[in-house]
């Protein structure tokens, strides 16, 4: 009976759900209402209506919604099902993936994705977590974590229009006008160029009743009395420095040659004499220090046949000039030479439209920020114009000349130091006006966009590489497994690189004790490249390891104390200095600041900061040498201890000191000895031709002949074995 009941029952809600459906039904045709399938409640509704009562809309669907049951068919349960994407343990891949990039794409820790790498070819000591993995060990990873992948729509990248700046066509020959030469000063270190142009400046002064010269800038013009004008650039003569002098001679139109004529013919000498070939610049000889006892200016001539320096008295075409650059001898009649070849070439340059020439030097300034001394090379250069140099641009605000004057313009042949730099350009960057601030911008991240792409092409070739000498590895391994099914070899494979696993760390916050973090700060930028270039001749990583964590322009400053001490490192100074604020900071964090203003001495104080790094060797210093005659045994208790009649023959024998028995050149046996005597008596010393009695080990058996070596151990520094070059 109660089983009658409860089928009646179901049966009135069936048909409750049914008139309900009904309604909906009429009233979406009646008011046009959006109806959507629904579950029906369960619990027990209102009275029922046969008849469809037209509801107020919002009251109808809210009554509809929660109450009503849409009897779906197969093909509509299909359509939904098409329509719902998976999301849950599915993960979208593409090309070109880090380590980090797949780890938070799967929702996972980086360790997860080391632990997958396990059972593949790839190296676990070269990834890191930038690292790009290959499609196949992504689609590998993402299926040993029990997800299923995806790829990504990829977007059609469209070809990046070229918006890079470049020079004008050649001139028109009938605008061109004459300029000053620019002449570039070469020669050995110590061989005078210094005091040439200090005496040079010194004239130019005097000529212009003017003072001292206060500004670091790498070019200086001088004024003839015939009213022509000479443009000279100031290069180093050390061998650190080549890079300098290059770049020197590919702006110079001249080249003055200095030789000490008590010296002759050096190394620095020879390497000028190849820049100025190379860039097809024609040299002026000056031989220097003329007022010196022993000079021989026609050694020097002779000495430079050589090397295809042909004077004009042998038969070629270069002039030599005697002079002395202390005494200011001859000083005149040098530049008179040079106005001459001058002449002789004809130089000539395009004053008007947009501005082109080249960096000779950068250096930041604590008041001006960036600076950058420039040759102008075409056009005429004025405050407001917007250059590009490099990966950066200028609106230029002030111009300045060798004496720290401000200026309005600098035509052609003209040195001039530019301020109004965003960031500071490199030493020998090609400067280039453009129309606008918005067309440098647009020069610049092109710049930035094509040295992105030429990375990103060198680092998938080393990555390629990489990937294949790792790809040869395992196939060398899958062979040795050969024999296993796949599940041994998996797990033969797992064993081997479980450890990896565990030793790798997750950031690299320590540093190797065998490793020097450096720091480099130059004053300009020619400084820190000629540091750089030093560095780089760097070849003793096996002793200990270099490792340039930053360098720049500009006096020392907090933010590179800072770097410093997160890489336990030292910070290297050229030409710059540091304020006591600084010091008292350095100090009280344990920083190494070491300030020079001397390439070599620079270089020494990075070579012992290298030997402090490296671990003392021991060194033995022998002591005494003596010869067993004769093998006898005593007992001790129940042991038999073999004792060495020996007689000293060299030094003495130091019982404190340690000891080793040699037999037929062979080291036996080194330590300490367990007695020494000498006719019965323990003594502590045994000297030259003295015979004693000694034991050394319980189970170590003498021979006549044998030697016993005492010496004593030192630790001694090592030094590194690191040259560079000069």
């Amino acid at each position: 009976m109660n089983r009658g009941l409860l089928l009646r029952f179901e049966n009135l809600v069936q048909l409750r759900g049914a008139c309900w459906q009904l309604r909906v039904l009429s009233s979406r045709e009646v008011f046009g209402a959006q109806w959507k399938p629904v579950q029906l409640s369960a619990r027990p509704v209102g009275s029922l209506r046969l008849h469809p009562h037209h509801w107020p809309k919002h009251r109808l669907i809210n009554a509809a919604l929660p109450q009503c049951r849409h009897l779906a068919t197969k093909e509509e349960t299909k359509k939904k099902r098409k329509k719902i994407p998976l999301t849950r343990g599915e993960v979208e891949i593409r090309q070109k993936m880090t380590v980090e990039e797949l780890a938070q794409a799967m929702g996972k820790d980086i360790d997860h994705i080391y632990e997958a790498l396990l059972y593949t070819d790839i190296n676990l000591d070269s990834v890191e977590p930038d690292s790009i993995l290959h499609e196949d060990h992504i689609k590998m990873i993402v299926q040993k974590s029990g997800m299923k992948y995806k790829s990504a729509k990829l977007k059609e990248e469209k070809e990046r229009k070229n918006t890079d700046a470049v020079k004008r066509p050649p001139a028109d020959p009938a605008v061109l006008t004459p300029r000053p030469p620019v002449v570039t000063i070469l020669g050995h270190v110590d061989h005078g160029k210094t005091t040439l142009l200090d005496s040079l400046r010194k004239t130019q002064v005097a000529s212009m009743e003017a003072g001292g010269i206060t500004q670091h800038i790498g070019a200086f013009i001088v004024h003839m009395p015939s009213g022509e004008k000479i443009t000279f650039l100031d290069t180093p003569g050390h061998a650190a420095f080549s890079a300098m002098r290059a770049r020197g001679t590919n702006v110079t139109d001249i080249v003055i040659l200095v030789v000490a004529a008590e010296d002759g013919v050096m190394e620095q000498t020879i390497e000028s004499i190849q820049h100025a070939k190379n860039a097809g610049v024609p040299l002026i000889l000056a031989i220097n220090k003329c007022d010196k006892p022993e000079a021989d200016p026609e050694r020097v001539k002779k000495e430079l046949l050589a090397h295809d320096v042909v004077c004009e008295e042998f038969g070629g075409d270069v002039q030599a000039v005697n002079i002395s650059a202390l005494k200011g001898e001859n000083l005149m009649v040098l530049g008179e030479a040079t106005v001459a070849l001058a002449e002789m070439l004809e130089l000539k340059a395009d004053a008007t439209g947009l501005v082109e020439g080249t960096i000779i030097e950068s250096r930041k300034d604590r008041g001006k920020g960036p600076l950058t001394t420039v040759i102008i090379q075409r056009g005429t250069l004025r405050k407001g114009c917007v250059l590009v140099a490099g990966k950066t641009w200028a609106k230029v605000r002030f111009l300045f000349d060798e004496n720290g004057k401000a200026v309005d313009a600098a035509s052609p042949g003209i040195p001039v130091e530019i301020m109004g730099w965003k960031e500071s350009p490199s030493a020998g960057d090609e400067i280039l006006e453009v129309e606008s601030e918005q067309r440098a911008q647009e020069v610049v991240a092109w710049r930035t966009y094509v040295e992105q792409q030429e990375k990103m092409k060198k680092d998938l070739e080393v990555i390629e590489a990489k990937q294949k000498e790792h790809r040869l590895e395992y196939e060398k391994k899958q062979q040795q497994l050969a024999h296993l099914t796949w599940r041994q070899r998996k797990a033969a494979m797992y064993k081997a690189n479980k450890h990896l696993m565990f030793s790798r760390p997750k950031e690299r916050t320590e540093m190797d004790e065998n490793t020097i973090s450096l720091v480099v700060k130059g004053d300009v930028d020619g400084s820190v490249e000629a540091i750089l270039n030093i560095l780089d001749s760097y070849d003793c990583e096996d002793e200990c390891k270099l490792d340039i964590v930053y360098f720049g322009m500009g006096d020392i400053s907090e933010n590179d104390i800072n770097l410093a001490e997160a890489f336990n490192g030292v910070i290297l100074g050229f030409n710059v200095k540091a304020n006591e604020s600084i010091k008292k900071l350095a100090d009280k964090k344990g920083i190494k600041i070491k300030l020079h203003n001397i390439i070599y001495k620079l270089v020494e104080d990075l070579k012992d900061e290298l030997n402090s790094r490296l671990p003392p060797t021991v060194v033995e210093t022998t002591i005494g040498e003596a010869s067993v005659l004769d093998t006898f045994s005593v007992t001790v208790g129940k042991n038999k201890i073999p004792v060495a009649g020996c007689r000293v023959h060299k030094g003495l024998l130091d019982r404190k000191m340690k000891f080793k028995l040699i037999r037929n050149r062979d080291v036996i046996w080194k330590g300490c000895l367990s007695s020494l005597k000498h006719h019965k008596d323990d003594v502590h010393v045994i000297k030259t031709g003295m015979d004693c009695g000694l034991s050394l080990d319980k189970n170590l058996e003498f021979n006549i002949g044998d030697e016993i070596i005492c010496y004593e151990e030192k630790e001694v520094q090592q030094t590194t074995s690191w040259d560079p070059g000069f």
